[in-house]
Parts: structure tokens; C-alpha cells; sequence
């Protein structure tokens, strides 16, 4: 049969445009056209299938037993029904149960009712009978009728042909012949590159201008025959359109589609069939892929294949744009963030080559100079005083994120989130073009059914001028109201639960510091940031399952017009609940801890609770634990049960279907192999974006305190990619091909993030990082160096001054004056902030304005001088609309003389 992919497009490099021609792949199948004339095919008791034509030889696809096929013809035995012409489009399963009675005999009445609505649209159903060399045995009888039954389903030409034009699917129609300008990236691309996918199995493809479908001009779409026209994802993708639109119910018009009938039991799944097995016995180099399937393992998911670009075209055809545009997208983030990684590897560099040389680490660590410095207790009564060099740890940690770099990483990183943005919808919109989806959206999108059939009203549509089911505003507005109220509480619970971190930090650290052992004393901080990162994670996952199910019954609560506002709107709640989860603590400790203290005469407090201090050194080095711990933890996990879980239920599913295979001598067919597998589920995608959009908040967001974010979500992107490719291609079954223009609302929450960071990272270095301080002291005592800085930024107390219960208990040093963090008058009081307290606040201000209005320029100027649309795009999207226009003329002068001719004939 003939299928039309688009033609490879290297998205993983990051050069001006990166544009092939679009184009469709053609290989043609020598199966013979179906003709006219009919039989019936065997059918389960409770429903009615449709007739099979009758001249077709009831010989199987191919010949032999099954022991004599070859692996080859074996699985494509499996795509065909049993007269081996008609392809295999899609598989309903169910499962009759006759011990529950009442239950079973409504589920059948609906799959009756069901079933004929099918057949009336036209489609052709099968049942998949056992094998003929099966064996029944005595005690199997009793197990009959709760085995699985399979209906296959098959789309005719007529079908096909309808719902193309309805949906507007667009087809090939004349050969591109627009060359590609040459330019200096173009050149570049024919040099050879050891990430370029291997020519021998991802073959170059044809280009093609396309054409929305029409029935009446079919003779102008570039044709081999019917059955090889439509390719197998858009054949999934039209049957997909039938089964979720028929109703189960013919007494109530909210019952209808595949996915309620999966919901009540009345069907097992409903899915599209892989093309057959993901490996093979035998090596590709001798015998070649199997199907497109191994085809994508081999040259996609095999972790061999790590380092090469992503056979994109190959992803598009075989799973639908939707899923292609995401492995687009993560693609091109991940090739992004080698740049990224490399500065911020660069920054951290820095910190390790200078740390030796830096005199405020080497004054901390001084235990005959400075270091000696007796500071103030941490805690009250029991917490002793402690010499400043015990920070001596912290201090260098703290330095190799924090050091001169750390700015200049900090504005290319801000700057680098605009490049991604702008050059992502560069190439989404060259992906649009390429893949047949500029329009998708205001032209071809579908009423979503659920709305359609719950829609309380009905208007005159301003676009068609037909009757349309609509919502008004005042009936929408207390359901928009409802998910806001709802969406406030749970960010309060967000809330509440890292006020609840937030005491367990004061209380262990306190804890901590009270022991009698030294050394646990001294490491109070870090095992302090430790734990509580590790408790916020586990909160953080269990508050945001609660959570998606609650968005979940929000969104379908809004009732949305297409899937696409369904889709934006789901996003949008879950990702706020998300940012509230998955960022808060970090916010907290960047610009919170430690920033209101007081003093010791009079310390600040939190539900009666003294407030937590940054270390002497500064909070970055804890700001950092956190982020790390939350972001590699975060990704483990995910990558875990994304992957981990679907492995072991398709280990145990797949085992028992093999055994009951083997049990009856029968075949272990493909059918039963992909019911066995995991399902997507209507918002599979979702997490995958979630997941690489929390990444990129937290290499963004608060990247001036870990620039190692961006290398460590390379190498998780890495194995991300593969891990999902191997996921899609051997643990899920395969999903309906579903289009989709672009990343959705995921575009302008990147856009957000962008804009947020350059405000964040100004904030941490300014209000976080030791930066202006330094600065200050500097220009204003060091002549151009640190010596003596920290004596600079520590106050005196006279310990005879300390607030009611705070002074240490039972103490071995007699103090008379002790020192804390802050710019404050002493060692007597009153403890009021000096004047380089005010001065060091107002440069942190005037740094902030500074940083994010030249940011935000230079992003606005890149914006403005990167377009939105290649000119090359642009021009063969002119070409294509004229060769439309051109074809529209075509087909009306031709009309017209076949009219004058038939009217001339009537004279």
C-alpha cells in the first residue's frame, strides 16, 4: 500500500533553518482492489458484521502453516483479515462474562447498539476466531466465556474517502519544485556527520505539494491505487473519528464512543495495531527491518543509537503528528541545552581553578585568623557558640557556584531561554508547513463529542451559518468559577505543606545543633537541606497525582469546545499547581531564609519559632542542595515509572498470553500481543511535557545558583529520549495517529518561564549571592580586593544582651561579645543597620532594574530580528495556495464543459 511520510528533517542541529522540501514517501502494495459483491464473515453471536466480498480467495495472506511462514509473513499475516486484502485499521476487545448477569447483558445490549452504527457508517468487522489447531479441552470450557474477544476492524474506500473530505486531510497532488537556496548551512549539512541517521534504512524521500482531499477530484491527487492512497496513520486516524462519534445508546445522545465504552466495562480496550514485533531473530545488516516498527527500535530506541539525530519523518508517519511534534521538541531542547551545559560547566570550572585563590574562603578557613571569630549560637539555651572556620565546607561549596561566572552565566542563560523560544517556533512553524498542519486548528479540528452532545444551547455559527451546539458565557461562568475557587485551595495546601518543610528545617536544625557530637553539629545545615528536599519530593508527588485528578474533573466540568481548548486548559491548571509545588521550597530558601533574622537581642520568629539563619558563607550553597536533590530526584523517579512499571505488567500480561497460546497450540497473534501491552491513555503526552517543562524552570529559573542544571538535564534528556522511543515502540500499544499544530499552551508557558528567570536570576544574585556585598566592599574598603571582607559582613553582640531564653546553657566558653550575619550597629545597642547596610540594599536594587531592563531589551531586539516563518516557508506556502487556487480553476472550467457538452448532447 502506499504511505506518504514527510521527508527527514535534521532537527537535531541548531542551524539557521534547517528546511527540506515537504515531501511523502510512496511504496506500493500489490494487493488487489476490492470489488463488488458480497458475503458474510463469521461474527460473535451479539452483533452483525459486514459482508466480505465474494470473489476473494479464502487462501490466507500467505500460504502454509505456521511453523513454514517466515518471521516476516507471520506478522504481516496479522495486519489483514483472514481473506488477507482488507488491512486491519483497528481492534476492539471484549470480554463477555456470563456469571454477572444483569451487568453483561447490558454491556452486550450496548455493544449490539454499538456495533450496527459501525457497520451503518460503512466500516467492515471481523471476529478474530482461534486458531484451527487449537485444542479444547474440558476444563477450558468453563473459561470460554470469559475469554477475550477480538473484533477487527477494516475502513473501505467509500469510508475513507468521506471522512477525508470531511476532515479536510490533506494529500499529494504535484511534485515540489522549489529548490532549496543554498546557503552556508546548507553546505554545512552535506559535509559528513556522525549524527546523521544511516541513508541505508532511513531512506530520502520524495517532496510533494498537498491538497486538501475531494471526492469529485480525486483523479488530481497523485494516486498508485484505493488501497494504497491513505496511509496507515491516517486510516487509524479517520477510524479513530468513526468510533469515538457512534453512539452506544439510542435513548441517550451523551453515550456514545469507544473511550465511555472502555469506561463501562462494555469494552476491554480499542486500539490500532503495531505493525508486528519491535526485534527480530535475525540481524537487519542480512535481512533489513521487519516492519517499520523494528525499523524504529533499531534506528530510534536502541540505546546504540543514543548520539543520532531522531528519524523524525519516520515517528510522524508511524505515530501521528502529535507524538512526532513532541519528539521535535525534545529533540531540539536537548541539543539547546548542550550550550547551555557547556557554559555552565565553564562556570563551574571557574569556581574550581580560582577556589584556592579566593580570600574570603581562605579567611573563613583561617582557624588562626578570622576563622577563629566566636560566632553567636544558631539556637536558644542549648545550641554553644561556634567558630566561624566550621563553615569552612560550606564556604567552598558555596564558592563554586558562586563566584565572578556565576553573572555572566546568569545573563546567558536568561538570553538563551529567548533564543530557544524563538528558534522553537521558527522550526515549529517549518515543522507546520512540512507535516500538512498550518490551519489545523481553525480549519480542520473537530467538535470535541462531549461537547457536542452536553452542549445546553445552540447558535447560529458566525463561519458556516449553521446550527451549532454552544455555551454562553453566564452558563460557563460558574464552572470557570468552581475550578478557580478549587485551584486557590490546592495552592494553599501547596502552601501549607511547605510551611510544614519549613518548621521541620527549624526543628531538626535545632535539633541537630544541640547534640553533644561535634561533627553532627557541624554538618546541621546540609543534613538539615538534605532531608527536607528529600520530604518536599515525596510531597511534591503525592500532592500532584491528588491534584491531576482533580484537574481532571475540572477541565471536563468547562465542557470545551475542540480537544485543543480541552488540552490548553488542562495544562494551564496543572502546570500552576506544578510551579507552586515544584518551585516554592527553592523560593523560600532564595529569597526568605535567612533574609529577616534579627538579631540576638531580638530574633525574628516563625509560629513562635526562632527563623532559620543562612550559613555564615550564605544560603546558595543550601539553595543548590535543594534544587538538585528536587530536580535529579524528580527526574529518577519519573523515568522510573514511566518506564520501570509498563515493563513489569507487560513481563506478567505477555507471559500468560504466551502460555495460553502454547496451552492451545494456537498462534500468540498480534492483537493479543498489543492488548497486553500498556495504553497511553487520553493524556499521555501530558506528562512527558511536564516533566521537560519542570526541567526547564529549574535550568532557568534559578540556574545563577547550580550552573550545572542545564548538563544535568542533558544527560537525563539523553537517555529521556530513548527511554520514551523504547517506551512507545515496546511497552504501549500503539496510539491512534492524532495532529496536533504545535506544542499547544506548552509554547507560551516557556515564553513565562523565560521571562520569569531574568527577574529570578537578578533577584538571587543580588539578594542570595555574596555578589553586591563584594561588589560594595570593593569599591568602598577593600581597594579592588576582599581581604577582610567577612569581618566586614559579620556584626558584633555583646552576649550580656542576648533576648530572654537564647543565651546558651551551661556554656564552656565565657563570651563577652559574639558575632552574626547582617550590617548592624554593636556591640551595645541599639542594634540599628548601618549606613553600608543601606547602601549594600540600594545597589541590590538598582542591580536588579539594571539587569532585567538590559535583558529584556536584548531579548525584545532578538525577537524582533528572528521571524517567526522562514522565507523559504514562506514561499512554498505561496507556491502551494496558487497550485490550489490553480487546481480550484481547473476543476470549474472542467465541470463547466463537461455541463455545455451534456446540455449540447440533450439538443
Amino acid at each position: 500500500m502506499s504511505q506518504f511520510n514527510v521527508s527527514q528533517v535534521n532537527y537535531g542541529a541548531t542551524d539557521e533553518d534547517n528546511i527540506v522540501l515537504k515531501s511523502y514517501r510512496v511504496s506500493v502494495n500489490e494487493e488487489p482492489e476490492l470489488e463488488d459483491g458480497q458475503e458474510k464473515t463469521a461474527a460473535p453471536s451479539d452483533i452483525e458484521l459486514s459482508d466480505a466480498p465474494s470473489n476473494i480467495e479464502k487462501q490466507p495472506l500467505h500460504a502454509g502453516s505456521p511453523a513454514k511462514r517466515t518471521e516476516k509473513e507471520a506478522a504481516e499475516q496479522d495486519q489483514f483479515f483472514k481473506d488477507g486484502v482488507r488491512k486491519i485499521d483497528y481492534v476492539l476487545a471484549f470480554r463477555k462474562d456470563t456469571k454477572e448477569g444483569e451487568d453483561e447483558e447490558k454491556r452486550a445490549k450496548r455493544r449490539k447498539e454499538y456495533f450496527g452504527n459501525l457497520k451503518e457508517e460503512g466500516l467492515h468487522m471481523e471476529e478474530a476466531d482461534a486458531d484451527s489447531t487449537a485444542e479444547v479441552t474440558e476444563d477450558d470450557e468453563e473459561e470460554e466465556e470469559e475469554k477475550i474477544t477480538f473484533i477487527k476492524i477494516h475502513a473501505p474506500w467509500d469510508v475513507l474517502a468521506r471522512y477525508a473530505e470531511e476532515m479536510k486531510i490533506k494529500m499529494p497532488i504535484k511534485p515540489n519544485d522549489i529548490d532549496e537556496p543554498t546557503s552556508i548551512w546548507s553546505c554545512l549539512r552535506k559535509l559528513p556527520n556522525p549524527f546523521a541517521l544511516s541513508e541505508d534504512y532511513i531512506k530520502p524521500e520524495s517532496n510533494y505539494f498537498t491538497l486538501a482531499f475531494v471526492r469529485e477530484r480525486e483523479s488530481e491527487f497523485i494516486m498508485d491505487s484505493r488501497d494504497s492512497f491513505f496511509p496507515t496513520a491516517t486510516r487509524s486516524r479517520i477510524v479513530n473519528e468513526i468510533l469515538e462519534k457512534c453512539r452506544y445508546d439510542p435513548d441517550d445522545k451523551t453515550k456514545f464512543g469507544h473511550v465511555h465504552m472502555v469506561a463501562n466495562g462494555s469494552l476491554v480496550a480499542a486500539f490500532p495495531l503495531h505493525d508486528g514485533d519491535w526485534k527480530s531473530e535475525h540481524s537487519m545488516l542480512t535481512h533489513g527491518p521487519l516492519n517499520d516498527r523494528h525499523l524504529l527500535y533499531e534506528e530510534w530506541a536502541s540505546p546504540k543509537k543514543f548520539y543520532k539525530q531522531q528519524p523524525l519523518d519516520l515517528v510522524r508517519s508511524y505515530f501521528g503528528e502529535k507524538i512526532g511534534i513532541y519528539f521535535s521538541w525534545l529533540g531540539y531542547y536537548t541539543v539547546m541545552l548542550t550550550y547551555a551545559a557547556i557554559f555552565g560547566i565553564a562556570a563551574f570550572l571557574w569556581g574550581c581553578i580560582t577556589l584556592g585563590s579566593n580570600v574570603k574562603v581562605a579567611e573563613i578557613c583561617d582557624t588562626e585568623g578570622v576563622g577563629s571569630l566566636l560566632m553567636c549560637p544558631l539556637c536558644n539555651e542549648r545550641c554553644d557558640y561556634w567558630h566561624l572556620s566550621s563553615s569552612c565546607f560550606y564556604s567552598k561549596l558555596t564558592y563554586l557556584f558562586d563566584n565572578g561566572a556565576t553573572v555572566f552565566f546568569a545573563c546567558f542563560m536568561s538570553l538563551w531561554a529567548t533564543m530557544f523560544c524563538e528558534f522553537w517556533k521558527r522550526r515549529e512553524n517549518t515543522i507546520a508547513y512540512d507535516w500538512d498542519l498550518f490551519g489545523f486548528e481553525e480549519n480542520e479540528e473537530n467538535i470535541r463529542p462531549e461537547f457536542e452532545a452536553k452542549a445546553p444551547d445552540k447558535r447560529i455559527s458566525p463561519i458556516t451559518k449553521l446550527a451549532e451546539p454552544y455555551i454562553s458565557f453566564v452558563t460557563r461562568f460558574p464552572r470557570l468559577a468552581m475550578a478557580v475557587v478549587t485551584i486557590l485551595f490546592m495552592i494553599l495546601l501547596v502552601v501549607a505543606a511547605v510551611v510544614a518543610v519549613i518548621i521541620y528545617r527549624i526543628a531538626i536544625k535545632v535539633a541537630l545543633a544541640r547534640t553533644d557530637s561535634e561533627f553532627v553539629s557541624s554538618m546541621s545545615s546540609i543534613v538539615t537541606s538534605c532531608t527536607a528536599s528529600l520530604i518536599s519530593i515525596i510531597i511534591i508527588m503525592i500532592l500532584q497525582n491528588l491534584y491531576e485528578r482533580i484537574a481532571v474533573w475540572l477541565t471536563n466540568l468547562e465542557l470545551h469546545r475542540t480537544e485543543t481548548e480541552y488540552e490548553d486548559s488542562f495544562t494551564f491548571k496543572m502546570y500552576l499547581f506544578a510551579f507552586v509545588n515544584y518551585y516554592s521550597t527553592s523560593f523560600y530558601i532564595a529569597f526568605l531564609k535567612g533574609k529577616l533574622p534579627g538579631n540576638p537581642s531580638d530574633y525574628g520568629k516563625i509560629f513562635g519559632l526562632r527563623q532559620e539563619e543562612c550559613d555564615a558563607s550564605g544560603c546558595m550553597q543550601e539553595l543548590f542542595i535543594n534544587i538538585a536533590i528536587t530536580m535529579c530526584g524528580k527526574q529518577f523517579f519519573n523515568n522510573f515509572m514511566e518506564l520501570g512499571t509498563p515493563v513489569i505488567l507487560n513481563c506478567i500480561r505477555s507471559y500468560r498470553g504466551r502460555q495460553e497460546a502454547k496451552k492451545s497450540k494456537g498462534r500468540y497473534e498480534q492483537w493479543e500481543k498489543d492488548l497486553d501491552l500498556a495504553d497511553l491513555g487520553p493524556r499521555g503526552l501530558f506528562k512527558e511535557y511536564l516533566e521537560m517543562v519542570v526541567q526547564f524552570g529549574f535550568t532557568t529559573i534559578f540556574v545563577a545558583a547550580f550552573p550545572l542544571a542545564p548538563f544535568f538535564a542533558l544527560l537525563n534528556n539523553l537517555i529521556e529520549i530513548r527511554l520514551d522511543a523504547f517506551k512507545f515502540i515496546s511497552q504501549l500499544r500503539r496510539p491512534y495517529a492524532a495532529r496536533a499544530q504545535d506544542i499547544g499552551a506548552w509554547y507560551a508557558i516557556l515564553l513565562a518561564i523565560g521571562n520569569l528567570s531574568v527577574l529570578t536570576n537578578a533577584l538571587v544574585l543580588a539578594f542570595t549571592s555574596e555578589f553586591i556585598p563584594q561588589a560594595v566592599y570593593k569599591h568602598r574598603y577593600g581597594e579592588g580586593g576582599l581581604a577582610g571582607y567577612m569581618e566586614f559582613s559579620l556584626s558584633v553582640f555583646n552576649t550580656s544582651n542576648f533576648e530572654k531564653d537564647s543565651a546558651p546553657v551551661d556554656s564552656d566558653i565565657n563570651a563577652t561579645e559574639c558575632r552574626y550575619r547582617g550590617f548592624y550597629t554593636g556591640p551595645n545597642p541599639p542594634y540599628e543597620p548601618t549606613r553600608d547596610n543601606w547602601i549594600i540594599l540600594t545597589m541590590k536594587l538598582v542591580f536588579v532594574l539594571l539587569y532585567e531592563h538590559v535583558i529584556f531589551l536584548i531579548k525584545m531586539a532578538l525577537a524582533y530580528m528572528i521571524p517567526d516563518v522562514p522565507d523559504f516557508v514562506r514561499d512554498q506556502i505561496r507556491r502551494e495556495n496558487y497550485l490550489a487556487q490553480q487546481a480550484l480553476h481547473e476543476a470549474t472550467l472542467l465541470k463547466a464543459k463537461e455541463q455545455e457538452a451534456a446540455a449540447s448532447a440533450d439538443v
